[in-house]
């Protein structure tokens, strides 16, 4: 008995003193992680908006719960969350558009983020991939397939395609990862219908 009250005694200090240098440890490192991650977001709005000389924060974002949800979630976006909006502007400090986050719940491999800029006509500057776990060789291609084939297209939406894209709106599929390719498809459909619906964009796609 005295040896189980000791050895009870001796787990509960060696998981006192733990949790307190995981604690100090987290004291430690989250201020420059954080730090990190903001830097590493200023530089994907400049990525997806270089025309801007400034991004002003806005109140605002969708998520599951926020007053609009049920209607983003008819439109078929419940896997898609607006983390946040900015607007981008010139030096003359005017709005020439928006910088988006956003996140799509359903990557392969978990949660992938990424930021999108749109110009005041619609215009679909590109977009800065922030966060993606996909398989290797084969989601994780998004960056180099994917990314690319989005910047300066003027459509309401995106469609994805295994033949060979043969128009502005279709998107050319990661071959193997078509989880991947409609999770980033369908994440960008959702900023591009943020655009029109809450922002008051509209686009002026050619016919």
């Amino acid at each position: 008995m005295k040896n189980m009250i000791k050895d009870a005694a001796i787990l509960l200090v060696i998981t006192l003193c733990a949790g307190l240098i995981l604690g100090f440890v987290y004291q430690i490192t989250k201020e420059p992680i954080a730090r990190a991650e903001e830097e590493a977001a200023k530089k994907a709005y400049a990525e997806v908006f270089p025309q801007a000389s400034d991004f002003n924060m806005l109140e605002m974002s969708l998520t599951e719960g926020s007053a609009g949800y049920e209607e983003w979630k008819n439109a078929g976006y419940e896997g898609v969350d607006i983390v946040n909006v900015l607007a981008a502007l010139d030096e003359g400090s005017n709005r020439i558009g928006y910088v988006l986050t956003v996140t799509s719940h359903e990557g392969y491999g978990g949660d992938i983020t990424f930021t999108m800029g749109i110009s005041n006509d619609g215009t679909l500057n590109g977009i800065s991939i922030l966060s993606i776990s996909e398989t290797a060789g084969l989601g994780m291609k998004a960056e180099a397939v994917l990314k690319p084939q989005f910047a300066g297209k003027n459509v309401s939406s995106f469609t994805y395609t295994k033949t060979g894209a043969t128009s502005d709106s279709q998107i050319d599929a990661i071959s193997g990862a078509t989880i991947t390719t409609n999770a980033v498809t369908t994440a960008v459909n959702g900023g591009l219908y943020y655009f029109q619906t809450q922002l008051g964009g509209s686009i002026n796609e050619a016919e």
